[in-house]
């Protein structure tokens, strides 16, 4: 295909791929997608149906879409040049929270952002703490650099125990907390982590909490809160976001640390230069403005995630309380024995976590068409009816 009507046929929004617009488990993947309402109906099911990473399974808003096609077709070709869009972004969402650049922390995903602070603030004699189960991120940075790794058990409903987590923070240098959490898909109510903070500040100040706000935008509970505000003015607290989730950009890589300038400029010193693309920044800079978009897709995972918590639950399966994109259920079973009959009938499910990968499943939530084709792969991988009783 030469160039020329290679580039037209993105412009035009036209390509067909695999004769339709989808691939992999209903992805709708590229920039021949659209608006929600037509990302939505070309979620055909397709095998296999991706449930293991957590994704938004619609990808992309119209407009982050618009304006990666508008760089790929742009006469100065910025993805052929070291160019980067990163300060544009931070000022972007500078405005969106209302501080400065400096508080912002462009990386490559949030992933970046966690490896970045895991190096600035552990060491040999600075231990990492964090929950058990939790993202493994930090944990698998810590090892690198010979730090000591404090996991703190969860409570019975597999909140982080906050009172465990502050005891063991004395002396550390870091504590990984996220909220909502991962596998678990839990929150905690913005008063218990404020106490939890300002308990961790009195008793070890020289101690930072990284707080990993991934889900924020899926969280339906009214007593959960940002704790942007705060690190914006608290130099030991920083929180992470990203684009991965709710916005659909997980392929692209884009996530940003926002907290006190002081505590950003420490990050920045261990962030590796030219980590992010052309392309990812600028569909990220297009979407943080489309509320529409991040509205419609927390209303859509929300009606999907109570069909599937409601299917597990009337049929004696324990989920925990979600407040994510994905579910943490105890499926009476092994994570690999559940992962292994889901993936026989093309349904991909998440990975083991340790200590619970011997009753525990994490399943990310797709369309309800997906879903709901899912649910009736669970039933025979379970041994259970299709319809409840």
């Amino acid at each position: 295909m030469q160039r020329r009507s290679f580039i037209r046929t993105l412009g035009a929004g036209a390509v067909v791929v695999a004769g339709g617009r989808v691939l992999n488990g209903g992805r709708v993947i590229g920039p021949w997608t659209r608006g929600f309402g037509e990302a939505l109906a070309a979620s055909e099911i397709g095998k296999p149906i991706l449930l293991h990473n957590n994704e938004n399974p619609l990808g992309p808003g119209d407009k982050a879409i618009a304006a990666m096609q508008a760089k790929l077709t742009e006469r100065i070709v910025p993805v052929a040049r070291y160019m980067s869009l990163a300060s544009n972004l931070a000022e972007a969402l500078a405005g969106k929270y209302g501080c400065k650049p400096e508080n912002i922390l462009i990386g490559c995903g949030s992933t970046q952002i966690l490896r970045s602070a895991t190096l600035a603030f552990t060491s040999e004699a600075r231990a990492l703490v964090g929950g058990s189960p939790t993202y493994e991120e930090c944990g698998d940075v810590a090892k690198l650099v010979g730090a000591p790794i404090k996991a703190v058990p969860g409570t019975s409903t597999l909140h982080h125990d906050l009172e465990a987590l502050a005891a063991a923070a004395r002396g550390a240098g870091l504590v990984f907390f996220d909220n909502p959490a991962n596998p678990a898909a839990t929150v905690h109510p913005a008063t218990a982590v404020v106490s939890f903070l300002e308990r961790v500040n009195r008793e070890s100040p020289d101690t930072h909490i990284l707080i990993d706000e991934a889900y924020h935008d899926y969280v339906t509970d009214p007593d959960y809160a940002t704790q942007i505000p705060l690190a914006l003015q608290n130099p030991r607290v920083i929180v992470a976001r990203t684009f991965s989730k709710a916005y659909g950009m997980a392929g692209l890589r884009v996530g940003y640390a926002i907290g006190h300038a002081d505590t950003i400029k420490s990050v920045r010193a261990l962030q590796y230069s030219q980590g992010t693309n052309v392309l990812g920044l600028a569909a990220a800079l297009a979407s943080v403005e489309d509320t529409q978009r991040l509205e419609q897709e927390s209303r859509r995972n929300t009606e999907a995630r109570k069909f599937t918590m409601d299917w597990f639950q009337s049929r004696g399966f324990k989920p925990t309380d979600s407040q994510c994109n994905f579910l943490f259920v105890n499926v009476g079973r092994s994570a690999k024995a559940f992962r292994e009959g889901c993936g026989k009938e093309g349904v991909r499910v998440g990975r083991d976590f340790p200590p619970f990968e011997k009753s525990h499943s994490r399943i990310s939530i797709g369309t309800m068409e997906e879903m709901t084709y899912a649910t009736q792969v669970f039933g025979k991988v379970l041994g259970v009816k299709a319809e409840a009783a």
